[in-house]
């Protein structure tokens, strides 16, 4: 304790005797920070000043003991030790978090070169395995071979098990003794009572088709259109007679100037025919902006199409199939894309040397306009060149492009589209439309069974 006063002490006289630069200090402001005595001269404090410089802790008010040598109470301060130190309080360190300088992290010698050697492995593995799946199917030695699973069917049992609770023993040998069956036993399943199942509500109630409203012939119309107008106008001739709107002014023409204006066509003829026009002109205009106010903003309108496409979605969802021979054209794949994405309909395109499969679900009006596309608007047997060329060939596959290995566009006159499945379901299988380049049917058939549709594949391959 004596040993960290001293240092404490030391460094407050050294910082008080000194000022920056290591300049000392002028001796009138040596005793700024010492308590003077009340009653005391000039001189005596003159002297204790010198005095001080000779003792640092005395300087500032302390003495070895932890007392201060000068107080607000004179002497007794001065004799006897500080009532406001506390010893415990100097001896602890001084708390707070200390600021550790930052230490350089240096990499590992070789760290990026191993990530390299890792990036070219895995680029090196891709490649062999398109390589491997190349190869494969130029050799045709695929996972199926094109041909259908063989599946066999097992023979049937001795009993089967619908007729083991009727039958007393283990084959239908038996059934010609009428003390083996039992029927008529107490223990018998057949019983005199009937056993009611649960009523389950019809699916189509819960969607009811809505009544569409009575077809009008065109006389029909016209006469109900003509009613309405009458009622309409006496109704505002009602109001004008009673004040509430006023008169409309009368719809000159050039055709009734003279019976509406009368002697004031005959005076001025010409001004007459300046405010005829001038006054159809601003109906015209009237016209014009009405049409304008009640057209639908670009927003406004594809709001309304997305909500009629969730309507007709609503009511059921209904599924498409559709088998390719080849997408090389593409124009062709971007009209598949891009009908779906207007129509709202979701799905997804497989594209595989041998075939091409499409499978589309949305609702029924949407179905409709994409059946009539895939299977009357699209020239399958049409070839254009491709606008990018990189693009076109999708990753260097030659199947998927345009042109040949001599520059010169496909023959596609035997390319067609062909409709294998069409049918409704329960709900979408896909979130959205999606395309897949596959080059075995190990990929295909994994990709359709994450939707549980990777039958689809083995009935493309069985169709023809």
């Amino acid at each position: 304790m004596a040993a960290l006063k001293a240092r404490v002490a030391a460094a407050i006289g050294t910082s008080k005797a000194k000022g920056g630069l290591n300049v000392g200090l002028h001796p009138a402001l040596e005793d700024l920070g010492s308590w003077k005595p009340a009653g005391k001269s000039d001189s005596s404090t003159n002297g204790q000043s010198r005095s001080s410089r000779g003792s640092p802790s005395r300087a500032n008010g302390l003495d070895n003991r932890g007392g201060s040598s000068q107080g607000a109470h004179g002497k007794q301060l001065r004799d006897g030790p500080n009532p406001y130190f506390d010893e415990k309080a100097a001896a602890q360190e001084p708390a707070g978090r200390q600021r550790m300088p930052r230490q350089l992290a240096f990499n590992q010698k070789g760290k990026y070169i191993q990530q390299g050697n890792a990036l070219r492995r895995q680029a090196a593995l891709e490649a062999m395995k398109r390589r491997i799946a190349e190869q494969t199917r130029r050799a045709g030695i695929d996972e199926d071979l094109d041909v259908e699973k063989n599946f066999v069917v097992d023979a049937p049992p001795a009993l089967e098990w619908w007729d083991e609770g009727l039958v007393d023993g283990s084959s239908y040998d038996v059934i010609e003794d009428p003390s083996k069956l039992k029927i008529t036993t107490p223990d018998s399943i057949v019983t005199e009572y009937i056993q009611h199942p649960v009523a389950l509500e019809p699916p189509q109630e819960r969607r009811p088709v809505p009544t569409k409203p009575m077809y009008l012939t065109s006389k029909e119309q016209a006469k109900i259109r003509r009613q309405r107008r009458m009622a309409e106008l006496k109704e505002m001739q009602a109001k004008i007679r009673l004040g509430l709107v006023p008169a409309p002014p009368p719809k000159v023409k050039k055709g009734n100037l003279m019976r509406v204006l009368g002697d004031a066509a005959v005076k001025d003829p010409t001004a007459v025919e300046a405010r005829v026009n001038r006054e159809i002109a601003e109906r015209y205009e009237h016209h014009i902006e009405a049409n304008e106010a009640r057209k639908l903003t670009k927003e406004q309108k594809h709001e309304k199409v997305a909500a009629n496409q969730q309507k007709d979605a609503d009511k059921g969802i209904y599924v498409l199939v559709f088998k390719i021979t080849s997408l090389a054209n593409g124009q062709h794949r971007y009209k598949i894309w891009r009908n779906a994405d207007q129509l709202a309909l979701t799905g997804t395109c497989i594209m595989h040397p041998k075939f091409s499969l499409v499978i589309v679900e949305g609702g029924q009006w949407s179905i409709k306009k994409y059946k009539k596309l895939m299977l009357n608007r699209i020239n399958w047997t049409e070839n254009a060149q491709a606008r990018d060329p990189e693009k076109a060939s999708a990753g260097g596959r030659e199947w998927l492009s345009p042109e040949d290995a001599n520059g010169e566009l496909k023959d596609m006159s035997t390319n067609e589209c062909k409709l294998i499945f069409e049918g409704e379901q329960k709900a979408r299988a896909f979130k959205k439309w999606g395309s897949k380049i596959c080059e075995t049917d190990a990929e295909a058939r994994e990709v359709l069974a994450r939707a549980k549709m990777d039958s689809f594949w083995s009935l493309a391959k069985g169709y023809s």
